[in-house]
């Protein structure tokens, strides 16, 4: 036989290219997206519960203001569901995680604790966030049924990772529904019962939801449990201390990006009309979530579909990466707006128009989103993992530094102002990600990124 000609190689080349359809890709993508989405449904349901207090603002602000301290007091048991899914190739493996989320109950839970019932928290919230008194209250019993979401959150995570690494994955989707519709039951219980609503609801609400998504993942986790084998010999997690090398890097590099939701919340207390502020920022941002969290699996497809097919990923990309500030435009700009906030606020007032507009903001947060999270998929596609430390820094010093200039400069902007720090954020996250991994591609060979952001 012959040697293939030149045309025959350009054709080989051309299938190779196109090995991987967009069917496939998206066949792929929108479950995982679906269920992102409606994750983000939850705070929908708690702010338009909150919403139709005699106080609205007041009540939102001050769920927003704990809810940003629970983020971080939280953090470390979300990291469990990567750990477990990544560990747990057997039940030895997974007691070992069991251990490591033992112990990190114990800190988080005593950290909880320290804030709700000593000093340290009440100088905390009035320092930090500028809660007067009456919010300080209202604050305060939220974050304290708070701290026990921890509990069934590590739980779930937990189980979870066992759910994902046995192919299980349609059970995390069951479990966020079965989570929503408790959730929307019991803030139907609140608007229409006869005990009303007031700084505690949104996190009883919160609680009972993932207190039944724990049980779902529990029981589902343990029947696949009963069916792994007690060991592996490829397997070389056999106590806590082999699951630390693993975890504690996610732990310290999330915890750089957990800054930004309470300096925000902090920052959004020295603008004019402080719970105006608070209030319409979060409603914006509740809404803006359940959009671009369609798109927080965009890392999935580079590291699942990118070495098969980089040209393939980067036209998905290109193709669908704007759809969400298309979305975010639609709602604030047309009629869909109005009805859809209002919804959420109650109907007409201030706190509408101020959350309009803080929405339109948020268009720049989503169109750069996607981005961000492509590029942190070449990151961990190429075990550059280091490199988002970095890019995180990017992020919360353009942040801060937003916050800064536009408080001082322009305090009447309100609930603007936290909309606009976090797109700046996102910019600031992207160039450090693009520089990062430029200087990557100078050193590997030209297929290792192809980067075209």
């Amino acid at each position: 036989m012959g040697m293939p000609s030149e045309q025959d190689e350009r054709t080989a080349d051309a299938r190779q290219r196109e090995r991987v359809p967009l069917k496939r890709i998206l066949a792929f993508f929108v479950p995982l997206g679906l269920s992102a989405s409606l994750v983000s449904l939850s705070h929908v349901i708690i702010n338009g519960t909150l919403a139709r207090t005699g106080e609205p603002e007041a009540v939102i602000a001050a769920y927003a203001i704990a809810m940003s301290i629970f983020t971080i007091t939280e953090r470390p048991a979300v990291f469990l569901r990567q750990t477990c899914s990544a560990l747990a190739a057997d039940r030895t493996a997974f007691r070992a995680v069991g251990k490591v989320t033992a112990v990190i109950l114990f800190f988080t839970m005593t950290l909880g604790l320290v804030i709700s019932y000593t000093p340290a928290g009440r100088l905390l919230f009035t320092t930090v966030f500028n809660a007067d008194e009456t919010m300080l209250g209202r604050v305060l019993d939220s974050y304290r049924i708070l701290i026990f979401v921890t509990i069934f959150s590590a739980v779930r995570c937990l189980y979870h990772g066992i759910i994902i690494r046995n192919m299980h994955t349609k059970w995390l989707t069951i479990g966020m529904l079965v989570r929503l519709c408790v959730m929307y039951f019991i803030s139907l219980w609140f608007v229409h019962g006869p005990y009303g609503i007031d700084g505690r609801s949104g996190a009883i609400i919160f609680l009972a939801g993932m207190l039944v998504e724990a049980v779902v993942s529990f029981l589902e986790g343990r029947r696949i449990l009963r069916g792994m084998p007690e060991k592996q010999p490829q397997s070389n997690i056999r106590k806590a201390a082999d699951v630390l090398p693993f975890y504690r890097p996610l732990v310290v590099t999330s915890f750089i990006s957990v800054i930004i939701g309470p300096a925000i919340n902090a920052m959004l207390g020295k603008t004019t009309e402080i719970e105006l502020a608070i209030a319409s920022y979060a409603v914006a941002l509740s809404i803006t979530n359940i959009v671009v969290s369609f798109y927080t699996y965009v890392h999935q497809i580079v590291l699942n579909f990118y070495r098969e097919d980089s040209r393939a990923v980067r036209k998905f990309a290109l193709m669908f990466n704007l759809l969400p500030a298309a979305a975010i435009a639609g709602i604030a700009y047309s009629p869909i707006g109005p009805a859809l906030v209002g919804g959420i606020t109650g109907g007409e007032g201030p706190l509408l128009n101020e959350s309009l507009r803080v929405l339109r903001v948020f268009v720049l947060f989503a169109l750069l989103f996607p981005w961000v999270d492509y590029g942190n998929g070449l990151v961990m596609l190429h075990k550059r993992t280091r490199y988002m430390a970095f890019s995180q820094l990017g992020n919360v010093g353009m942040t801060v530094l937003a916050l800064v200039v536009a408080v001082t400069m322009a305090p009447s902007w309100n609930g603007h102002i936290g909309a606009l720090a976090q797109s700046f954020g996102l910019i600031g996250e992207l160039l450090v990600l693009v520089l990062l991994l430029r200087r990557f591609e100078k050193g590997s060979p030209p297929i290792a990124t192809g980067i075209n952001l």
